[in-house]
Formats: structure tokens, C-alpha cells, sequence
């Protein structure tokens, strides 16, 4: 709740009547709104880390809609853009398409239609962010195990009972045990399944450091 009040609309479109419009629709539906003439003005003030989505315009001065979808891309921005345009063609969808617009819409919009799409890409936004949240937590918990901690929780997560990994290192069955209660107290899980589902989502994320 508290991602959705902060969740602000960037509106990038070089004429003034239509950002006055899109301004007042939006914002006659409780959303923030950052309004810009200019792509290079939207990409030299835009912090990723708030929540939001980008309502974008294709043909404007300088830097267009989709040179500013790359540029987006290549800093690893994933802000949600939605592209409306008077003069969409099959080529110019596709291209937006593939670098990851939510939609293309072609001017003129219904109201509804936007506002529906503008709140899809606000809802995906914030539940990416909070992915990221979690992802980068779960990898610091993970970071917490020393390395024979980590070796343990491997053969666990990959179904060996605590006996064959005792085997397995040459350690004893009352050691692997210890050393699964302090897996599980530092990855805060109660159960097995729960401790896999958590390794698969940490390793879709990125690997993480060990303590010795």
C-alpha cells in the first residue's frame, strides 16, 4: 500500500496540451504525476528506485521514445513504459514491444484504457521491486552460512537425508544436524521445502558471498 501511494506517472510527450491532459487525468485518479517535454529530461532526473510507470510518446525532439527505451535498458532501468502515439506502425510496435512496453496504444486513447494500463504497470513495477527486496535479504541470509554451512544446505536442498551427507563429508550425523539447525535459524525457515524454494529463488538472482 504504502509503494502504491508513493508510485509517481512520468509522462514524456512534446506537446504541452497533451501533458496538461494526461496530467489531469491521472492525477483525478489519486496518482503523482512528473511531466517532461523532453526524453533526455526524463532520463537525467528518473531514480529507479521509486515505484511508477512511464506513460512515453514516440516522435519527439532529440531523443526519441524508443531511443529512450534502450537507453532505459542499458542502464538496467525496468520501469513499466507504456507508448502512446498518433503515428504507430507495425515496424515501430514491434520494436517497443520487444524492448519491453507493457503496450502500445494509438492516440486517441479512451481515459479507462489508459488509467487501466497505467495501473497494470504500476502494480508489475511495485511487485518487481519488492522481488528485488526480498531477493537481495534471502542472498544476505545466504551470505551468513560459512562455507561448510553452505555445503551442508547444498546436499540438503538437493534431497540427501542428514546421515548420507554425514557420509558424504567424512563428519558425523550429530555435526550435519548442527549444522542444519543453524542453516535453518539463519535462513529463518522452519521446514525443507520451504529452504529449497528459497535456494531456487536465490540462485534466479545472483550468486552470494560466504563467510569462512
Amino acid at each position: 500500500m504504502v509503494m502504491q501511494q508513493e508510485a509517481t506517472v512520468f509522462v514524456v510527450d512534446d506537446d504541452p496540451a497533451i501533458r496538461k491532459s494526461l496530467r489531469w487525468l491521472i492525477e483525478s485518479v489519486g496518482l503523482k504525476v512528473e511531466t517532461f517535454e523532453l526524453a533526455s529530461e526524463f532520463l537525467q532526473s528518473y531514480l529507479p528506485d521509486s515505484p511508477g510507470c512511464l506513460v512515453l510518446d514516440v516522435r519527439i525532439p532529440g531523443m526519441s521514445g524508443l531511443e529512450l527505451q534502450e537507453k532505459l535498458r542499458e542502464r538496467g532501468y525496468d520501469i513499466p513504459v507504456i507508448i502512446v502515439s498518433g503515428y504507430g506502425d507495425v515496424p515501430m510496435a514491434v520494436r517497443a514491444m520487444k524492448a519491453g512496453a507493457i503496450d502500445f496504444l494509438e492516440k486517441p486513447v479512451s481515459d479507462q484504457v489508459l488509467l487501466d494500463y497505467i495501473q497494470k504497470g504500476i502494480e508489475r513495477d511495485i511487485e518487481s521491486k519488492q522481488n528485488r527486496l526480498l531477493n537481495k535479504e534471502l542472498v544476505e541470509r545466504k551470505s551468513s552460512l560459512t562455507r561448510r554451512e553452505h555445503e551442508v544446505m547444498e546436499h540438503v536442498v538437493a534431497g540427501l537425508s542428514s546421515r548420507e551427507i554425514a557420509d558424504l563429508l567424512n563428519v558425523s550425523f550429530k555435526t550435519v544436524e548442527a549444522h542444519r539447525a543453524k542453516i535453518m535459524k539463519k535462513m529463518k525457515v522452519k521446514s525443507v521445502p520451504k529452504l529449497i524454494q528459497m535456494d531456487l529463488q536465490i540462485k534466479g538472482h545472483c550468486a552470494p558471498k560466504f563467510n569462512n
